[in-house]
């Protein structure tokens, strides 16, 4: 089943990993924000990797996408320019078209939810990304059903120091930006970072005769002050600015790189988004208010034909299709975190307790072409999404070594929803999660821990299915979409036995993570294509399954090199899903959910000044749907790396995939050629190409 993985464990295992060793370098503790208290990754009883700023830069991973195919059991989906969609362990959404949707992994920046917006997940000065696997809900509610991913921005210290960035790649790309912080006196410390990256994309329109349909050109800003309000108070003050205007055109009819719309699409987001984060500091506990704002105005569109008037003979036929959407978000939280523990039952226990509101309004304007009028028509609908949530948590310490931590949330959510078909619907219910954790610390930086988890997401309407019950004749389709109108909220349950540890003489860091989980009411995606209709929506299929394993370590035998390896090894299965065809899903394995991940690699210093890195990101293939069997391949990309420091003055010269190897990162199954007369195929979206680069930086 694992056959390939497991080799790749033993290979693992057979390394010379504990040999102890006398050297000065040392294993990096990573320090993590996505707990309710901070502590390093070796302290945390759930899976979780922790990617720092060197990190990503030896990639010149200036996107989150670039970066996660480094991660175990961590996978994304395309159909966009940007991935906007992340799936860990198996779990997550795909795309988004008509209907509003609930993430299953959701995103954190600077403390701001940009969960389904993960195009805005630019890396510049990001001074680490936090990858939490399995349901997180109880820390962070309805959009960390499967998993987050949190990310923060490099902190101001009180001295001025900063960085500036320049860079050329393949693909006609440049990039520039500075960040700068110190402090402001009174006003306090601040750090500002400005970026702008551009490159022509990787398509060729033969159509057009151009290169640059699928381009990309994205600016951020980001701001974030810390005032100090006496000895006690103080107040971090967080600013965004994105603007995304990217071109899209990347489906093609011969499944290339070369493409032949006559109307190329745009996938842009402008989002502007602010934190106030008050906190105080108390004798018996510490109160954090927050609130925050984000406004994100997207346009989605494509070429719906891929293809131009006269493809084939007497070829008419012309369509795009436009999705615009306004989203403003709103959250207020107030938390207590203990700063002194209880004593109960012989030992200390630490406490957090806290409240949640969360509000997402969202407009859609859809412009699109009516099979029935053969004309382009409009569509408008508006989702209104409110969250209420209160939540706790207990760390009873029994011992020095044992620790139970027991955590909650309950979560009430009312999402009002209708549209220009008519459709009304308000999918309301009540939910909740939470986890509870046994920890073992034997010594300093070994942990040996069991947690048992649960996850959930909202329920919601399938608002273009409703609306195609009034456009239909056909009694049969109209019943089953019928039957679909709303779906129920899904539920998470998993149970994870892990072990963390770095060795004596920090060389070495290691973390094993097992789980099994079981997801009740699995929202899968299905599609109708009868009638000249191509409708979306969501189901319950009655339970999705899946067991598998974690595994990361770093070993430094001597003081030039280092080797660091990630494996996840993941197997799924969807029980009582039958698809629209009547073809039953059940004991398949599910979309995106790879049966094996790798990344694995070396750092080697020849001098102070001069380093490299080689590194493999490895993937099993994976069924692109849960509704057709089209699966993306296997794939292994090479990337490497090589870095020149001297005093201030850095130099990387950078290449990703120097195989140029084409791998799938999303894929449809379908009709849409016209000279093949409509036979149904898999059509593929690739990941990036050999990219090669240089980048240079300036850090006072």
């Amino acid at each position: 089943m694992f056959r390939k993985s497991y080799l790749v464990l033993a290979l693992i295992a057979s390394s010379p990993a504990f040999a102890q060793s006398d050297n000065e370098e040392a294993v990096e503790r990573i320090t993590i924000q996505g707990e309710f208290r901070r502590m390093t990754v070796q302290e945390a009883p759930t899976s979780v990797t922790a990617l720092v700023a060197d990190r990503l830069d030896q990639r010149n991973a200036l996107h989150l996408e670039t970066a996660l195919n480094a991660l175990a059991n961590v996978n994304f989906s395309g159909g966009s320019s940007r991935a906007r969609f992340i799936q860990i362990r198996g779990v997550g959404e795909r795309s988004q078209f008509v209907d509003p949707i609930q993430p299953s992994v959701g995103l954190l920046v600077d403390g701001i939810n940009y969960s389904g917006l993960a195009q805005a997940a630019q890396l510049f000065d990001i001074s680490q990304v936090e990858v939490y696997r399995g349901p997180q809900s109880g820390r962070f509610g309805a959009d960390a059903m499967a998993g987050m991913l949190v990310m923060e921005s490099t902190q101001p210290t009180r001295d001025t120091e900063g960085v500036w960035q320049l860079g050329a790649a393949n693909y006609n790309a440049m990039q520039g930006g500075f960040a700068v912080g110190g402090s402001l006196g009174a006003v306090g410390r601040a750090r500002l970072s400005v970026f702008q990256q551009r490159d022509d994309g990787f398509i060729t329109n033969n159509y057009l005769e151009r290169d640059d349909t699928n381009d990309r050109s994205e600016r951020n800003i980001r701001l974030n002050l810390f005032t100090d309000l006496g000895s006690s108070w103080q107040l971090r003050t967080t600013i965004h600015d994105l603007h995304q205007d990217n071109g899209y055109d990347a489906f093609s009819l011969d499944n290339s790189r070369q493409t032949l719309s006559d109307e190329p699409g745009e996938d842009d987001l402008d989002s502007t988004a602010a934190r106030f984060a008050l906190s105080y500091a108390g004798r018996l506990a510490n109160l954090e208010l927050s609130f925050t704002h984000l406004d994100a105005d997207s346009v989605y569109s494509y070429d719906e034909d891929w293809t131009f008037v006269g493809i084939a003979p007497g070829w008419e036929y012309s369509s795009f299709d436009a999705y615009r959407r306004d989203r403003t978000d709103q959250t207020l939280e107030a938390r207590w975190v203990s700063a002194r523990p209880l004593a109960l039952l012989g030992g200390e226990t630490d406490w957090v307790a806290g409240l949640y509101h969360y509000q997402r309004d969202e407009e859609l304007v859809r412009d699109f072409f009516n099979w029935d009028s053969y004309q382009q028509d409009q569509f408008f609908s508006t989702y209104e999404s409110r969250h209420l949530a209160a939540y706790g948590e207990l760390a009873q310490n029994f011992t020095q070594a044992w620790r139970l931590t027991a955590g909650a949330r309950v979560e009430r959510y009312d999402n009002p929803y209708q549209d220009s078909n008519g459709v009304q619907a308000e999918p309301e219910d009540t939910m909740w999660g939470g986890r509870l954790s046994l920890s073992y610390l034997p010594a300093t930086d070994h942990l040996w821990y069991a947690t048992l988890a649960r996850g959930y997401k909202a329920g919601g309407v399938n608002g273009e299915a409703l609306g195609k019950v009034q456009d239909t004749e056909l009694t049969e389709l109209r019943d089953y979409l019928l039957a679909r109108a709303t779906f129920a909220p899904e539920l998470l349950t998993s149970f994870e036995v892990g072990h963390k540890r770095v060795n004596a003489d920090d060389t070495f860091s290691m973390q094993v993570a097992v789980f099994m989980h079981q997801r009740d009411d699995v929202q899968l995606k299905g599609w109708v294509n009868r009638d000249q209709s191509f409708v979306g929506y969501l189901q319950n299929a009655a339970q999705g399954n899946a067991y598998g394993a974690e595994l990361e370590f770093n070993y430094r035998p001597v003081d030039q090199l280092e080797l660091f390896t990630s494996v996840g090894l993941l197997e799924t299965e969807i029980e009582g899903f039958v698809t629209e065809d009547g073809v039953d899903m059940s004991g398949r394995d599910q979309a995106h959910a790879p049966n094996y991940q790798y990344n694995v690699g070396a750092r080697y210093a020849w001098s102070k000044q001069l380093s490299g890195v080689i590194e493999v990101d490895g993937k099993d293939g994976f069924f692109y749907s849960d509704s057709h069997m089209s699966r993306a391949d296997a794939m292994a990309v090479l990337h490497a790396s090589l870095k020149w420091q001297a005093e201030d003055w850095q130099v990387t010269l950078w290449a990703r995939n120097l195989t140029d190897q084409d791998y799938g990162i999303r894929g449809f199954y379908f009709g849409n050629d016209p000279r093949l007369e409509y036979v149904p195929q898999t059509y593929e979206q690739y990941g990036e190409p050999r990219r090669v680069g240089v980048t240079f930086k300036y850090s006072f």
